[in-house]
């Protein structure tokens, strides 16, 4: 039997709930920019479409520099009168506005859908995370910003597209709640009116939360140099990351840069491949287009018979297609593991570097077929990549050095624990890492030597936001580490001459074993 498009979940209906939800923001034609207090009809609308089928969604209403100037003089001016609300009516408004959300689940969750491609389980879930979060941050606050005050200058969101509501969101709304003024870039490939619905229920509630679309050459001199900001946070890749850092370089200012880095997974004198088996499935989530995906494993070469026994039924196993695609009408939307990349152009990036890979050497270990994923009768299905592994990729290819963001992973084989150990290092730092080891002496050992900011321990490590905190070592990290109360430490002034724990230059903290 043919699959269907689920009723009532296509584009027309999502933007249709969009403008009847938050007519202020969402036109027939066009998407809006809120800065200054009010939605702005600005900006130069850019076509995009979206990475499940092609279909034309909405796209980024682009401002120009000097509006972007203007929204951050603008937020100022929201901040300096924000800061001075007390604790109990923004721990109200938030709540207020998680509320909203709640109510609207079911629609942020489409639109991650369509506009990122996350299947539904992974996109209601992101949009889950944002409010159970800020929910516990609401609950902590006081205690939190005890003898703290709000910054000086509104906070500066930029972030990558593919965790807008558990990620981007959920900092801004800690942000307020925290006493400041946020501003945050639409991300340019993806989640714009998931964003902007988020936004506009935010905004309904008196938060004072400013949107923009445009590139990041046009926006970054207003959002990251801008002298009335308090903060700047980045969460994306290392080209644009280095950037950011180097322009703020001179500014004194305080930032929270997070970028990629390859995460690595260990095997080292281990034996307990069922369970491996199991992780390496889950470790597909979203085609690997997360900051602690695991792209790359390390394997002692004497095992390697074993590992690819528990890693080949693993990889078989993964399901991918249309996250819309369903058997009859009344049925859920399918439990995949992911849907397509964010665009067809990085599927081709991928495909390039697979083939140049192998061309100079690597050995294709498994390379999956499109006509294993669940699809539509004739749709495009540009933007998907079956999942692929190359053994030994050489040192000169791409995939040997940086992370992939995509359903490719690569897999080392080593001889001693040195070998181990620089294989596992080859990005210059990571945020996650594992160790697969029987003996947890040995796993412990070699996990100190092991350049990523969470390692585990026979397990895999998270981003976390609550109690424990979260960072990067070397090239993946830059400026204050977050999460729990070091995240609000981030955005609040403290006593004379604190200095926040972080990769500043000068001095950094241990990383989180575990």
């Amino acid at each position: 039997m043919p699959l269907i498009l689920k009723p009532g979940t296509s584009w027309p209906d999502a933007y249709g709930r969009c403008v009847s939800v938050a007519p202020e923001a969402f036109h027939d034609d066009r998407v809006l920019n809120r800065w200054g207090g009010f939605w702005q009809r600005d900006g130069r609308p850019a076509p995009d479409v979206s990475p499940v089928d092609g279909t034309a969604i909405a796209g980024p209403p682009r401002l120009d520099r000097s509006a972007a100037f203007r929204a951050v003089r603008a937020s100022l001016d929201e901040h300096r009168l924000w800061r001075h609300v007390p604790l109990a009516e923004r721990r109200a408004r938030v709540t207020a506005a998680l509320e909203a959300m709640t109510a609207h689940r079911d629609l942020l969750t489409l639109l991650l859908v369509w506009e990122i491609g996350k299947p539904w389980k992974l996109a209601a879930a992101d949009v889950d995370r944002c409010v159970e979060g800020v929910h516990w941050y609401v609950a902590e606050i006081g205690r939190m910003t005890e003898g703290r005050t709000p910054l000086s200058g509104p906070v500066s969101n930029i972030a990558s597209w593919n965790y807008p509501m558990s990620v981007l969101m959920h900092a801004m709304l800690v942000q307020v709640l925290a006493g400041n003024a946020v501003i945050a870039k639409a991300p340019t490939d993806g989640g714009l009116s998931c964003l902007t619905l988020a936004t506009a229920l935010a905004a309904r509630e008196g938060l004072p939360v400013t949107l923009v679309s445009g590139s990041g050459a046009e926006l970054s001199p207003a959002l990251v140099r801008g002298r009335e900001l308090g903060c700047v946070s980045f969460v994306g890749g290392r080209d644009a990351g280095g950037q950011v850092a180097t322009s703020l370089a001179d500014l004194g200012r305080r930032h929270v840069l997070e970028q990629e880095g390859l995460n690595c997974w260990g095997v080292w004198e281990y034996g307990d491949w069922e369970r491996l088996s199991g992780q390496i499935r889950k470790t597909f989530d979203y085609a690997k287009q997360r900051c602690t995906a695991y792209p790359r494993f390390v394997v002692q070469r004497s095992l390697f018979h074993e590992f690819l026994d528990a890693y080949l039924p693993a990889i078989r196993s993964v399901r991918f297609g249309h996250p819309l695609a369903v058997e009859a009408p009344d049925e859920e939307p399918p439990d995949l593991d992911f849907g397509p990349l964010i665009t067809n152009a990085k599927v081709k990036e991928l495909a390039d570097q697979v083939d140049d890979a192998v061309a100079k050497g690597g050995i294709p270990l498994y390379r999956g077929s499109l006509g294993d994923g669940r699809f539509l009768p004739g749709q495009d299905t540009s933007a998907y990549m079956a999942p692929v592994a190359v053994l030994a990729p050489p040192r000169s290819s791409p995939l040997f050095h940086a992370e992939p963001f995509g359903p490719v992973d690569t897999i080392v084989p080593v001889d001693t624990e040195a070998e181990l150990l620089a294989a596992m290092n080859a990005s210059n730092g990571a945020l996650v890492a594992t160790i697969s080891c029987d003996e947890e002496e040995t796993a412990r050992r070699l996990a100190a030597e092991v350049r990523a900011f969470k390692v585990g321990v026979n397990a895999p490590r998270s981003r976390g936001d609550r109690e424990e905190l979260f960072g990067g070592l070397g090239a993946s990290w830059r400026g204050a580490f977050v999460g729990g109360e070091l995240l609000v430490r981030a955005v609040t002034q403290g006593p004379e001459g604190e200095r926040l724990p972080g990769n500043f230059p000068g001095y950094t903290l241990l990383p989180a074993s575990g």
